[in-house]
């Protein structure tokens, strides 16, 4: 279900008084810098997942082959 037209008049005519005329550029200029922030945050985050995924999948490669050291005391508790 889409906004009709006399919805988002509404919705304009309620910004306009609330804010003014004159506070609106300003307003909407900030609204712009939280998108793109947002939109750059969003970028960030779906990068870094790939990344951490790559040296956890090293770091299980180089656990593997190192053979692990134990210890007499270590045997006898098993």
């Amino acid at each position: 279900m889409t906004p009709g037209i006399w919805q988002i008049l509404l919705i304009v005519l309620i910004v306009f008084l609330i804010f003014g005329a004159g506070k609106l550029p300003n307003v909407m200029g900030d609204l712009a810098k939280g998108v793109r922030n947002f939109k750059k945050g969003l970028q960030d985050e779906a990068d870094q997942p790939e990344k951490g995924a790559i040296t956890d999948q090293s770091k299980d490669k180089n656990a593997a082959s190192s053979p692990s050291k134990t210890t007499a005391k270590d045997n006898a508790d098993v």
